[in-house]
């Protein structure tokens, strides 16, 4: 992936990478003003951008393995939907950020803020 986020004028989203610099299937960390998030990419190829850190044990979730919708954190199993960023149960209790993503040609870029507007908790 690219080193540096570039910032796109007059919008909000930034270039991240190029398509082909994601894997097939996976994630990959991108660090888009001091906010490292998760860029995956699912089977049927849609691309998906949201924070890299699991809400459960503060490790990165780009090292995770992804399983259709789903990003899997490596470390205790924690799996988050990539398109709400809400965990499927525990250990993870805590939604993770999910932002916006625009493909232009073969250029991925990612809003520089989150649009879900899930709890940061939930409710026992």
């Amino acid at each position: 992936m690219s080193a540096a986020a570039e910032l796109v004028p007059d919008e909000d989203f930034v270039r991240v990478c190029r398509l082909d610099e994601l894997p097939e299937v996976g994630a990959a960390a991108a660090d888009i003003g001091g906010t490292v998030v998760a860029i995956v990419r699912t089977k049927d190829g849609s691309v998906h951008a949201v924070d890299d850190t699991c809400s459960h044990a503060n490790v990165s979730l780009s090292e995770g393995e992804v399983d259709g919708c789903t990003l899997e954190c490596w470390l205790h199993g924690s799996r988050f939907d990539i398109r709400t960023g809400l965990p499927s149960g525990p250990p993870a209790l805590a939604p993770i950020n999910v932002y916006a993503v625009k493909i232009d040609g073969d250029d991925v870029y990612v809003a520089t803020t989150p649009q879900n507007t899930t709890p940061t908790h939930l409710e026992r």
